[in-house]
């Protein structure tokens, strides 16, 4: 670096004089730009509408009685009755993401109707399943029986319920999450009626995503490339996509996985036909999720690939999995 400052002040030429005047000052300018822009950016988070009130009540309902209530009531009476009087309802995008978590877990063709309504809280899922029963006869000792995989735990095994003819019973299930891993529930209903012992309708799948787990957050460059470092899974994915340009797969990639850029967008300027940039996340567990997207443009078509490293290889898997699922999808237009 020594040699390359003296040879200009030796030798000094009209391209060496503009990088050296100009050039670098210009690059520090928009250096300190992008960090006040970010700072503002900042600080507008942070006088946002509060997801929750310092003063919410924490709701143990493992813990509490259920004499004389449903375990839904208990679970949801005292939520509810605050979210109304501090203003927290739902409004009509929330009402909608809700409607999208119904999941069908029977035919309408099967003996027994099944539909769960899925709601992740950070260490937890719980399970909302609604059960039909569609037959002319009384179905005796219905029972959920669910099994997970990947980083589940069922917590209690749900009673068994008696149905009669047409009538409908909410089940509820409550599922411990360890890690920041996409897992699976499946199972079965199982029950009895007439003139069978026992009568078994298999379940559809249910796929926890990983993006409930993982927020957007920011490090400091040497942190992240500390980290970089210090991490020892990686999954490389390649690019396969529709997109055309190599800033609509950037913006594409960052929507779809739930992660911040870290690279300012002054670096992101122009047209050059290849782009590199960091994106950093943290799930709700501490752990720390590192992607660099590396891709080029020729002759219309996007390649490159997506780095993806952490501390566990869960996520590292999940997220890769994540990418491929989402970066063949066309990227819609602004």
């Amino acid at each position: 670096r020594m040699i390359v400052c003296i040879k200009p002040l030796a030798k000094p030429q009209e391209a060496d004089v503009d990088v050296w005047l100009s050039a670098c000052r210009s690059a520090y300018d928009g250096l300190i730009a992008d960090r006040a822009k970010q700072k503002e950016d900042e600080e507008a988070e942070k006088d946002q509408r509060p997801i929750s009130q310092a003063d919410d009540l924490i709701d143990f309902y493992h813990l509490k009685s259920r004499k004389g209530m449903s375990q839904v009531e208990i679970e949801d009476a005292v939520a509810t009755d605050l979210k109304r009087a501090t203003g927290f309802g739902a409004g009509k995008d929330e009402k909608k993401s809700a409607l999208e978590r119904v999941i069908q877990l029977t035919g309408f063709s099967d003996p027994v109707y099944a539909e769960a309504y899925v709601t992740v809280h950070q260490y937890d899922i719980v399970m909302d399943v609604t059960v039909v029963n569609r037959t002319n006869e009384v179905q005796q000792n219905l029972a959920l029986e669910l099994a997970t995989m990947g980083d589940l735990k069922l917590v209690e095994r749900p009673q068994n319920h008696t149905l009669g003819p047409g009538e409908t019973k909410h089940i509820r299930a409550n599922i411990k999450v360890s890690s920041t891993e996409t897992g699976v529930i499946f199972g079965n209903i199982v029950y009895e009626s007439t003139g069978s012992d026992r009568n078994v309708v298999v379940l559809n799948d249910v796929h926890i995503d990983i993006m409930d787990y993982i927020s957007p957050a920011w490090c400091e460059d040497n942190k992240f490339r500390s980290m970089w470092a210090e991490f020892e899974w990686e999954n490389k994915v390649a690019v396969n996509t529709t997109i055309k340009t190599v800033r609509e797969f950037l913006d594409h990639i960052v929507e779809s996985t739930n992660m911040r850029c870290l690279t300012p967008p002054s670096a992101l300027e122009g047209d050059c036909g290849y782009l590199a940039a960091n994106l950093y996340a943290k799930s709700v567990f501490g752990e720390d999720a590192l992607v660099n997207v590396s891709v080029e443009e020729q002759d219309g078509v996007v390649s490159g690939f997506i780095r993806i490293r952490s501390k566990t290889q869960g996520i590292a898997l999940s997220l890769g999995d994540k990418i491929t699922l989402k970066q063949r999808a066309k990227a819609v237009p602004k």
